[in-house]
């Protein structure tokens, strides 16, 4: 029997996590969260998870970014590649709200959505990112 897919969620916002992870629990992945870019960080550094689902906006405006940023330095550092979900109640696109983000790999996600997700959209995504 295969290893289920490991997934950590980063978001403040304690009912998006909830419904989030028994949305993905009843698809058969084995997810963990944390209300905080820090917590995640620091997680994600001492586990290894297959993908991650953050929001952009919560102790600051940004700090999903910087959760890709720390995360993503580090990857390239370990040789490694961490897929990124970002989610997020702002409608405006990453690319038109901070231009210069498409310059800047390191705080790029792999896939963006907007909050309330489109739930099969999402489940999707994970899978795609999972290479499923």
């Amino acid at each position: 029997m295969a290893a289920k897919a490991r997934i950590l969620i980063i978001d403040d916002d304690d009912d998006y996590r909830a419904s989030t992870r028994a949305l993905l629990e009843a698809e058969g992945y084995e997810v963990t969260e944390v209300s905080s870019g820090r917590a995640g960080v620091e997680l994600a550094r001492q586990q290894k998870f297959d993908l991650l689902v953050v929001d952009i906006m919560m102790e600051s405006p940004v700090e999903g970014y910087s959760v890709v940023q720390a995360l993503r330095s580090a990857a390239s550092d370990e040789g490694g590649d961490l897929p990124i979900v970002m989610v997020s109640s702002v409608r405006e696109d990453p690319a038109a709200r901070f231009p210069m983000a498409e310059e800047m790999p390191l705080i790029t996600p792999d896939a963006y959505l907007t909050k309330p997700l489109d739930i099969p959209k999402f489940l999707a995504c994970v899978k795609r990112m999972l290479g499923q």
